[in-house]
């Protein structure tokens, strides 16, 4: 059991994130191999059927239409198979930071019982940026429109100056949505950990990432960084190759676009949940002494509170055998 529980600096936090990474790279990557594998495998029927695609006949529009409804089902499931990965990630990853085991059976075995919570969580979070984004680019699009009408009647040639300027306020636009996501970054490990509610696991996100936005911030940019540079390694022939011919893939091609698209996000994927379950801790410690809770509890000397408590527990011994 890790009774050395500390406050992290940020580069602390990312050397003990690749640290977690490295000495459990088959575990974490194991977690996400299945939501990749699934993905890749319900990928495969759209690779078929973009194939089959011609627009210039009769079919072509009744084909497109299949293609679209196969892309809902797909993402849909997608959806529900990455919150299962993302949660199990969360579980195992909080048990080998505080020296417990874990298996890839184990992580699923915790969370899934409750996945149907962290799926809720994920669309409430999702639709509170959405709102919010929304509502912004509503009102700047009204108030273009506005500035535009009033210039128009007045014969002024600045109407489309000022309506740039106003389009350009949707940059702050984008800004406001990664703040939000950033006081909502918390709340699967909360949920995860602590089995709180998704509104419950919000509101602690919220209180939690209070004073380290900005460090989560770049964890999420370096953890960008890394997804794009192996993204681009990974899939510029094909760009390129679909450049050139009139931005077609053959299907050999688009399956091997998929395989390594499968290896990628394997492989990248579990960084940022380390990290952010590494800096849920972080903040327990920092604004709650969780350090100073967790040795007693390493001592013996408090009893674990239930649920709370009990949620971060390690496997019971029966459970590991």
């Amino acid at each position: 059991m890790e009774t050395s529980l500390r406050p992290l600096t940020l580069s602390e936090i990312l050397d003990r994130t690749a640290q977690l990474y490295r000495e459990n790279f088959l575990l974490f990557a194991g977690i996400f191999a299945v939501y990749s594998g699934v993905a890749l495998v319900l990928s495969i029927p759209s690779v078929f059927l973009l194939a089959g695609i011609k627009p210039q006949q009769p079919t072509g529009a009744s084909q497109a239409l299949l293609l679209f409804s196969v892309i809902g089902v797909v993402s849909l499931l997608l959806f529900v198979f990455y919150g299962a990965a993302t949660a199990a990630i969360t579980r195992a990853v909080a048990w080998v930071h505080l020296g417990e085991p874990a298996t890839v059976g184990r992580a699923y075995s915790s969370t899934l019982p409750r996945l149907g919570r962290y799926v809720w969580l994920k669309i409430i979070t999702g639709f509170m940026i959405f709102l919010v984004l929304f509502a912004c680019i509503m009102i700047l699009a009204i108030l273009a429109v506005v500035v535009a009408a009033v210039f128009a009647a007045s014969h002024s040639a600045g109407a489309p100056v000022v309506t740039a300027i106003v389009f350009l306020l949707y940059i702050p636009s984008g800004f406001l949505a990664i703040w939000m996501a950033l006081r909502y970054s918390l709340a699967i490990p909360a949920c995860v950990v602590e089995n709180l509610p998704a509104r419950k696991a919000i509101r602690r996100s919220v209180e939690l990432t209070k004073g380290s936005r900005g460090r989560i911030f770049l964890l999420w940019l370096l953890v960008g960084v890394v997804w794009a540079g192996l993204f681009g390694l990974t899939h510029s022939f094909f760009f390129i190759y679909s450049a050139m011919h009139q931005n077609t893939l053959p299907i050999g091609l688009s399956i091997l676009e998929q395989i390594l698209t499968f290896f990628m996000n394997t492989f990248v994927g579990p960084i940022l949940a380390t990290g952010t379950t590494l800096f849920y801790y972080d903040q327990r410690i920092r604004k709650e002494g969780y350090d100073i809770e967790w040795m007693m509890q390493a001592a013996g000397l408090t009893v674990p509170e239930t649920p709370l408590a009990a949620a971060a527990e390690p496997p019971s011994t029966a459970e590991q055998s």
